[in-house]
């Protein structure tokens, strides 16, 4: 796909913190083949609020973890960014409560500005008129169509759910681990900036290598793990029950505590203690939303999750202090069982949050 057209390319401005306008409902539409997708990648009826209105781009979408076939692969998309403030609320599919972060192309965008009124579209007389006369490929009704899988292409009865999570690896191709061209691309994007940039490349560098040498000594029994997320618990783990509310406060236990919940598998109860987490322990953050059912990304099956799961206000994974998702800028959420989390009164942290 080009970035001639209506696409806006980063020579144009569209990095990291500028200003775009989604584009209309009828435009967007036009730009989507039958499936409600743009190079694969589907555009969503949850999207649709958010047509007409302006918003600055979070970071460029170029790049992502792999959340479904291989997790040790990062992967590319073309054309593609985030914008603040933009997470797919679930409507449309199931009431998933994943609020994943959107991918917007640069297609269903045009430069906007806080102050402007959007200014005049530069989409081709030709897309606009088959929108107008009716003969896009696309409609809102094959949108909502298209966030089920077809019973023709399931192997049972269960509802399959299609989405930008389950369609990722569709919508984009593999980074090869000798391909650095990604790391250029966010300094160009804006995504991240030269000084964190060094920081996180020298650190890892460093970790990668002091693991080389770990494994290399230990010859086959169990090294230790760095960054050290090391599981203390029997794999029966222990339950803590806070029954925490949205907007309540909560303070991240500290490390050697939660340690002492998970088991050798970083797990409580089956949901996993990431790395990522470990930047948020002993800080204190909002209650966003308890957790029940998400999308299974690998299946498209609903999820239901057993016990408390919770995600935090602004605590999202960065990509900064695991091995293969440097400057990962999807921002999921990572789960926090409430065994992990301390309520908090509101007085004794006030201004803290």
């Amino acid at each position: 796909m080009s970035n001639s057209g209506i696409g806006v390319s980063h020579a144009a401005g569209l990095r990291a913190g500028a200003w775009v306008e989604v584009r209309s409902a009828e435009e967007i539409l036009a730009t989507l083949d039958e499936h409600g997708c743009l190079d694969a990648l589907p555009f969503m009826p949850e999207m649709l609020q958010y047509c007409g209105k302006k918003f600055r781009v979070y970071k460029s979408a170029h790049k992502a973890c792999d959340t479904i076939k291989d997790w040790r692969t990062m992967r590319r998309m073309a054309n593609a960014v985030h914008l603040e403030g933009t997470r797919c609320d679930g409507s449309a599919h199931g009431g998933c409560q994943a609020a994943c972060l959107l991918f917007w192309k640069q297609m269903w965008l045009k430069p906007g500005s806080p102050e402007s009124n959007g200014g005049p579209t530069d989409v081709t007389s030709e897309t606009l008129g088959a929108a107008g006369n009716g003969t896009a490929r696309c409609d809102p009704a094959k949108l909502a169509r298209a966030t089920r899988v077809p019973s023709a292409e399931r192997e049972d009865s269960e509802d399959r759910y299609s989405c930008q999570a389950t369609q990722h690896v569709m919508a984009t191709t593999p980074i090869r681990w000798w391909d650095i061209r990604h790391y250029a691309e966010d300094i160009a994007s804006r995504n991240v900036r030269l000084r964190d940039f060094v920081r996180h490349a020298t650190t890892r560098a460093f970790i990668t290598a002091f693991q080389s040498v770990i494994r290399l000594n230990w010859r086959g029994r169990r090294s230790p793990q760095f960054p050290m997320v090391r599981g203390l618990a029997a794999d029966k783990t222990p339950v803590e029950v806070l029954d925490l509310k949205v907007g309540e406060l909560v303070q991240v236990r500290a490390k050697d505590e939660i340690m002492r919940t998970i088991n050798s598998g970083q797990k409580n109860r089956g949901l996993r203690y990431d790395e990522e987490m470990l930047p948020y322990c002993n800080k204190v953050h909002r209650v966003l939303q308890r957790v029940e059912r998400i999308i299974d990304d690998r299946s498209g099956k609903m999820l239901s999750i057993k016990g408390s799961c919770i995600i935090l206000d602004g605590v999202v994974c960065s990509g900064n202090h695991s091995s293969n998702r440097l400057f990962c800028p999807r921002s999921i959420y990572p789960y926090w069982r409430e065994i992990w989390l301390k309520r908090v009164e509101s007085t004794e942290r006030s201004g803290q949050v």
